[in-house]
């Protein structure tokens, strides 16, 4: 049920605003709206400190705490920590791209090997001046230098050859001679900036650093928890502090303006009482300018679609309709044809009811919860069917193959169900607009979808469409209750002409929806058809192991599919038919009443 709600003027003392702002969050009833939406935020500091704790918290959420140097953590703040916890983040960023600078630098000194660039510089001080040079292959034997030595190999077939000369004394700061005796196509090859020796050595201090910084992340890991207390406690003052700068002050007086439930708005007044704090509420009725927030109260058996609508990220608008109740029938109906096998469901709630509360964890109370249903109804719909992991156990209630009658009876199965569920978003949207004339339109529409069940049916099951049947009867008087009344008007032309010019559209929808719900069949049949192939194929195996690890990955693979359907079809045919047919935006934010 979507719950009334009132709007709430609120006006106090000026001097009062933040005590009368602790009893609105106290109350925890009434959704702020504020004056001014671009004032109504925390001040610069609470933010950046509220995103640095955050970040830190992100960072730290894979970081195992240590004991090393407790007293790095144990001596700085929470906030101090999350600053250090960035401050090696990005440390270390940086040392990771350092380190990939590096190894390609290395990478690209593997022709000299583990030579240190300082070795030349004594060499050159002893006298000595060592010069590379590449030389093609076959022209190495006409080196005519005194001292030389081929040290590599180089691309295109050329030679790396050292070529030692001696330094003129007093001449070790000059420029080296040439020297002679070189072949005309030898070219100079220069020594490298930094040697592997060095970068090995920078690279060992940069793992060392990683290392320590690792090591220093495990001890402020152990700070995760403070952090976490203290950015709930910024989060709490940013709410306020925002709450406080979203109220209204003029001259000695403090206003708020929001919505609360109807039936609890009454409890502000007493709040504010108790606080011995004067001021004045007002409480209104929502008129047809308004948008107010969502409330959905729902009974307790259908908690477990709330899951799902939080998955899909929908809330339905203040004067649509609350569609819990029809989507936890139908998802699990649909669903269970779908998936079209009871050892899939079987496997499916046993594996929920023993691992309930991991898959709490991970998937939440109420998605899970919906999950059990979709398990249930799929075993329930599977011993209907008396399929089993692609295997018919016993004589079926309704079979589910790939025999003529079998399709036809699935198909026709398919579209009823189609004509019922369309029907009855149809009739409930009439509900919401009685006693405006437009119901009867929409009444029109659910007559309509019946006789449009005896066109689908023509087309794809080629059954008889005639004036013996009731399908044009349907279809006559639900197109003209729905063009008549689609736009009441003093004018008959004018309605009609709306009626006209909205009904042909609307007709090609009606059709298609229909059709669309053969989807039902078509996947639930192919799950079986897989399912019996890897059956097939796994009995043509030999070794057992074998045999049974295929059973197993195609049974998983299978049923990953079905969940997959679960979501493309089953929810599909209720977020985009159903609620189509009745009327749904899905334009309203959800109700977040201000609290601690």
């Amino acid at each position: 049920m979507i719950v009334p709600m009132c709007k709430v003027y609120l006006v106090g003392r000026r001097r009062d605003r933040e005590r009368l702002m602790e009893t609105i969050r106290d109350a925890g009833v009434m959704h702020l709206v504020p004056a001014d939406p671009e004032r109504a935020a925390a001040d610069e500091p609470t933010q950046d400190h509220r995103r640095v704790l955050q970040r830190a918290l992100q960072v730290l959420r894979d970081v195992t705490p240590r004991s090393a140097h407790p007293e790095v953590a144990l001596e700085l703040t929470p906030l101090e920590a999350a600053h250090r916890v960035l401050e090696i983040e990005q440390r270390n960023v940086e040392h990771l791209n350092r380190l990939a600078a590096l190894d390609h630098q290395l990478a690209q000194l593997n022709l000299w090997g583990d030579l240190e660039l300082h070795q030349f510089e004594t060499l050159r001080a002893s006298g000595v001046e060592v010069r590379f040079y590449a030389v093609p292959k076959r022209e190495v034997v006409a080196i005519e230098a005194a001292c030389t030595a081929v040290v590599g190999s180089l691309p295109d077939g050329q030679s790396l050859v050292a070529v030692a000369t001696r330094v003129p004394a007093g001449a070790a700061d000059a420029a080296p001679p040439s020297p002679a005796g070189l072949p005309a196509s030898a070219v100079p090859v220069p020594l490298p900036q930094r040697d592997a020796p060095s970068i090995r050595t920078e690279a060992a201090e940069i793992d060392a650093a990683l290392q320590a910084d690792s090591a220093t992340l495990g001890a402020l890991a152990q700070r995760a928890d403070a952090m976490q207390e203290e950015w709930e406690r910024l989060e709490r003052q940013a709410a306020f502090h925002a709450a406080l700068r979203g109220g209204l002050e003029r001259d000695q007086l403090f206003a708020v303006v929001g919505w609360s439930p109807a039936d609890v708005a009454p409890t502000l007044v007493d709040r504010l009482a108790e606080a011995g704090l004067p001021g004045a509420v007002q409480f209104l009725e929502p008129t047809d300018d308004d948008q107010p927030p969502t409330l959905i109260r729902r009974p307790a058996w259908a908690q477990p679609i709330e899951g799902l609508l939080k998955v899909l990220g929908t809330v339905a608008g203040y004067r649509e309709f609350d569609v819990s109740i029809p989507f936890l029938i139908a998802v699990p109906i649909f669903t269970a044809i779908l998936i079209g096998d009871g050892g899939y469901g079987a496997v499916m709630l046993l594996a929920l009811t023993v691992g309930y509360r991991r898959a709490v964890g991970m998937l939440g109370k109420h998605f899970t919860q919906l999950l059990l249903i979709v398990a249930g109804a799929t075993l329930a719909w599977g011993l209907t069917c008396a399929t089993f992991f692609g295997v018919t156990l016993y004589p079926p209630l309704i079979a589910v193959d790939l025999s003529e009658q079998s399709r036809e009876f699935m198909m026709r199965l398919c579209f009823v169900m189609g004509a019922i569920h369309l029907s009855i978003a149809q009739l409930w949207g009439a509900a919401g607009l009685f006693p405006d004339l437009r119901f009867l339109s929409k009444v029109g529409w659910s007559i309509f979808i019946w006789g449009m069940l005896g066109v689908v049916q023509m087309f794809v099951l080629k059954t008889a469409l005639n004036w013996s049947t009731p399908w044009p009867y349907l279809l006559l008087v639900g197109a003209a209750l729905a063009i008549v009344f689609h736009q009441p008007s003093r004018n008959p032309v004018k309605m009609l002409g709306w009626g006209l010019a909205n009904f042909p559209l609307s007709m090609l929808s009606a059709f298609s929806d229909v059709i669309s719900y053969v989807r039902l069949m078509a996947v639930g049949l192919a799950s079986g058809v897989l399912a019996t192939n890897f059956n097939e194929m796994a009995s043509g195996i030999e070794p057992w192991p074998l045999a049974a690890l295929v059973l197993v990955f195609g049974h998983s693979l299978n049923m990953g599919l079905a969940m997959i359907a679960m979501f493309a079809h089953g929810v599909r045919l209720n977020m985009l038919e159903f609620c189509n047919h009745l009327g749904m935006q899905w334009t309203g934010y959800a109700y977040s009443p201000f609290s601690k």
